[in-house]
């Protein structure tokens, strides 16, 4: 559902340039978005890393001015004083499936003439989810059974054996058995965004094919408000420490200076970070000891970064801008000691491992 919000509006620093170059009724307005480091219902080992969620911004026309990935995204955008939609989702969903939670948001602003609007995206989850507990006796009883989950038209085969999460779109899911040529629905439930809903079935009966089936939902395992930091496991979950799943975000790595083997995580954009003054140099780096890493690979603001010191040895070897500037742009996670300025920013030194994406 969309969300109207009005949101605070800055003075553009920047002098626009004259309206009649654009053929305007006004000078243009610049919109920017962030993802709120909130929570997330509860499905943190199926979370993609959210820079590669989708984000789509579009003007009151539906024409789209930017479709993509959030980690490629631009920092910001100048568009005409109108309405604006802005988009998420973790992933495309369009049917049925296993281990494929999405989150997502979607926010209506207005920017004015020659003002600055930030969207703060709060990423859900949008779509709904159910895992059944299948007893021992159920395979006992229905040695030939086949169990299904069923939404509209579409169904899932779900294994005795299966321990994912089926995800479907909010509304009513049906779990039939299949047996002896024939469907017989068990039970419907109607599930919303959100919820996850955990259901025990057994079948106590002795004789094969025979005996009542029992179905019993575990309210425990029902998830609606568990909180969960945005990114995940995959992306960092902002706790730090030692394991690599454990990593800063970018955004997050001022806040920890002063933290010793630390995890960080971001898109390599340059290097070179003395000589190109407030911003990142992306091209025909020189210095093989340093480079620098962002929240996306569009960032070249200095201030905006994490400076990553690559000591001589492995580090340097692999991740040196000079032998490999293929590298830029590449999603890396590098460890080391943080602090809190280095080459005039958060910087991480003694960097002694890294992870490339």
């Amino acid at each position: 559902m969309k969300k109207m919000k009005w949101m605070a509006v800055l003075p553009l620093l920047a002098v626009f340039t004259a309206c009649e170059d654009f053929g305007l009724s006004g000078p243009q307005g610049e919109l920017s978005w962030t993802l709120d480091r909130g929570t997330f219902t509860k499905a943190s080992a199926e979370i993609p890393d959210t820079n590669d969620f989708i984000l789509t911004i579009t003007d009151n026309k539906g024409k789209t001015l930017y479709e993509g990935s959030y980690g490629d995204s631009p920092q910001a955008l100048q568009v005409d004083p109108g309405s604006y939609t802005v988009s998420i989702v973790s992933l495309p969903f369009t049917s049925p499936a296993f281990a494929r939670p999405q989150y997502g948001d979607e926010q209506v602003v207005v920017v004015n003439s020659g003002q600055s609007v930030n969207v703060k995206l709060e990423c859900t989850l949008l779509n709904a989810g159910i895992r059944l507990k299948v007893a021992p006796d159920f395979l006992t009883t229905f040695p030939n059974g086949v169990l299904y989950l069923k939404s509209a038209n579409t169904r899932l085969m779900y294994s005795y054996k299966e321990t994912r999460i089926a995800y479907f779109k909010p509304g009513e899911v049906s779990v039939l058995l299949y047996n002896d040529g024939k469907d017989e629905t068990l039970f419907t439930r109607s599930i919303k965004e959100r919820e996850i809903l955990t259901i025990s079935i057994s079948a106590p009966g002795k004789a094969q094919g025979s005996g009542s089936i029992q179905v019993a939902l575990d309210t425990s395992k029902t998830w609606k408000t568990d909180s969960f930091v945005i990114g995940g496991n995959n992306s960092g979950n902002g706790n730090g420490g030692e394991e690599q799943t454990d990593a800063y975000s970018v955004a997050e790595a001022a806040a920890h200076a002063g933290e010793s083997g630390v995890w960080v995580y971001g898109y390599i954009v340059g290097g070179d970070l003395t000589a190109n003054g407030k911003q990142v140099k992306t091209k025909d780096i020189s210095k093989q000891t340093h480079l620098a890493i962002a929240a996306r690979s569009s960032i070249t603001d200095k201030a905006s970064c994490v400076a990553v010191e690559l000591p001589s040895g492995k580090v340097r070897d692999a991740l040196n801008l000079v032998d490999h500037p293929d590298l830029i742009g590449q999603r890396v996670y590098v460890k080391g000691n943080l602090v809190e300025s280095y080459f005039g920013t958060t910087g991480l030194k003694g960097t002694n491992d890294y992870v490339l994406k």
